[in-house]
């Protein structure tokens, strides 16, 4: 499905952005960017809840968003949220309201996931180079790290640190002193110093800022000339100079410069200590600046999946590579989940895309747990799915995986909280079934299975002598039906023959 305008929406600690986007070939056309400051970051409580006011800014600014989107298709566009929602206790209550809000889905994404989505969008933003390039970026509530190559991030790293998780620990009330600066400069460069080695013995040849931060703090050097010898950019002298200037000031209210604006004064002193560690840690002289970001990079990941070049596939991909995976085995079980499942959905409707898409990438990763342990793998596999790292995949994205993955085998009541109709319930039981059926890992030929959703379960279709032919897999199902049964929903099986349809209840009938 191809479309001719796509929007990214980013949720910033301290700003929310909207950018819509004109598709012309392989490139994106920016059209229009909304960006308001909600500082959602501010309204985390000692206890890590988001407070009331930070919530009310956050559905009122989203309503806003969602006027601007309103007639775009929900594939068009791709809504992300980071650090601030990202260590929320109440994120999960906050996001559905905030969905309704805006009239699409939300996803939190990792700190590795920003990462990458930040260096598209800055490179995207940027001429063509063929070196290597570090993008930093400072939000309110982390730092990201990245080094890659053309539009490839090859190295990332986010940090928790921003302008204004900063401000809330070392400036509060907005005073800025000697020593407070200091401390914050320290904090940052303990945290920086973690990754140093590591990103200095990779290497890059131009050093890139992007986002708010980055943009204002070179505004205010290049307006009021505090880089030596008018250079453009964020320098290492001129950041100094200023630095100097606001601790001078007692204040980034106090400020008299050309070009301070008034709704980044709250970030301001945490983003100059925090760029002043990065320039000192990381040995920086000169930094430009790359007006492409987040934003930029989801419209741009969007774009690839439109193209069939989805960062998901090849997340996937690596992963099978990584933990050894029996390829062989995943095609087999493959083949014939998507077979059960082309018979109760069609498999090409735009609709059951995405029910399609996990279904593979379950299939593909459903044995990964294997290279823990063979006992209980599909417990290994699940956890491995949730919490590591997966470029392309939002939280959300691998929290369903795990409990695909998890649901293969095993009692179902540890899936009871997913409610009835819910599309995953489909998808585990076709998981189950291909599982079950290619158990002795071997192409002897299947028997033609005819499956079918009823008002209560599942009916399958089976030929009349294969339960006697395969006395283990039918016991097998036979216990199937039962587990299934413990959970309120049911599985029959019929005996099809030409001549004659004879109905067996593998399940006992309630």
């Amino acid at each position: 499905m191809s479309y001719e305008l796509i929007a990214g929406v980013d949720l910033g600690s301290n700003s929310f952005r909207v950018q819509v986007g004109r598709i012309v070939g392989d490139q994106i056309h920016p059209l229009d960017t909304l960006r308001e400051t909600v500082r959602l970051a501010s309204g985390l409580t000692r206890e890590k809840l988001l407070d009331h006011a930070s919530q009310q800014r956050a559905f009122d600014t989203l309503c806003r968003f969602g006027e601007r989107l309103r007639g775009f298709a929900p594939e068009a566009v791709r809504a992300v949220t980071t650090d601030a929602m990202r260590v929320a206790r109440n994120a999960q209550m906050v996001l559905r309201q905030a969905e309704t809000a805006l009239g699409f889905p939300i996803e939190i994404i990792g700190g590795r996931e920003e990462a990458r989505l930040i260096f598209i969008g800055a490179a995207n933003a940027l001429p063509a180079a063929s070196h290597r390039r570090l993008v930093v970026d400072i939000g309110g509530g982390s730092t990201e790290f990245i080094v890659g190559e053309r539009t490839e991030p090859l190295l990332m790293e986010s940090l928790f640190m921003g302008g204004i998780s900063y401000r809330q620990r070392f400036f509060p009330e907005g005073k800025v002193d000697k020593k407070r600066f200091y401390a914050a400069e320290v904090s940052a460069a303990r945290e920086i110093e973690a990754i140093a080695v590591d990103y200095q013995r990779f290497g890059w040849q131009e050093a890139v800022g992007s986002s708010g931060s980055a943009q204002e703090l070179a505004n205010l050097l290049e307006m009021n000339e505090l880089n030596p010898g008018g250079s453009k950019g964020i320098t290492r002298e001129g950041l100094a100079r200023l630095r100097q200037l606001i601790i001078r000031a007692g204040s980034a209210e106090a400020l008299k410069l050309q070009g301070v604006s008034s709704e980044r004064l709250l970030i301001l002193p945490g983003a100059i200590a925090i760029m002043s560690a990065v320039f000192s840690e990381l040995a920086i002289e000169q930094m430009t600046y790359s007006e492409g970001a987040l934003p930029l990079g989801v419209l741009y990941d969007l774009l690839g999946r439109f193209a069939h070049h989805d960062t998901r596939d090849e997340t996937v991909l690596q992963f099978m590579r990584r933990y050894e995976v029996d390829e062989t085995q995943v095609r087999r079980v493959e083949r014939s989940a998507l077979l059960l499942l082309g018979q109760m959905i069609k498999l090409d409707a735009p609709e059951h895309e995405n029910d399609v898409h996990f279904l593979r990438w379950a299939v593909s990763l459903h044995e990964i747990g294997v290279s823990v342990a063979h006992a209980e793998f599909h417990k290994h596999g699940a956890y491995i799915l949730g919490h590591a790292d997966m470029p392309g995949f939002s939280k959300r994205d691998q929290a369903r995986l795990a409990l695909l993955v998890l649901g293969q085998r095993g009692k179902l009541q540890k899936l009871a909280s997913m409610p009835a109709g819910d599309p995953n319930w489909r998808l585990v039981f076709c998981l189950r079934l291909a599982v079950l059926l290619h158990r002795a890992r071997d192409d002897q030929p299947l028997p033609e299975i005819s499956l079918r959703e009823s008002a209560v379960g599942f009916e399958l279709d089976v030929p009349v002598g294969w339960p006697q032919a395969n006395p283990m897999t039918a016991a097998a199902l036979a216990d199937e039906t039962l587990l299934w049964r413990r959970i309120g929903i049911k599985v029959r099986t019929r005996r099809v023959a030409e001549e004659h349809a004879v109905q067996l209840e593998l399940l006992q009938k309630s």
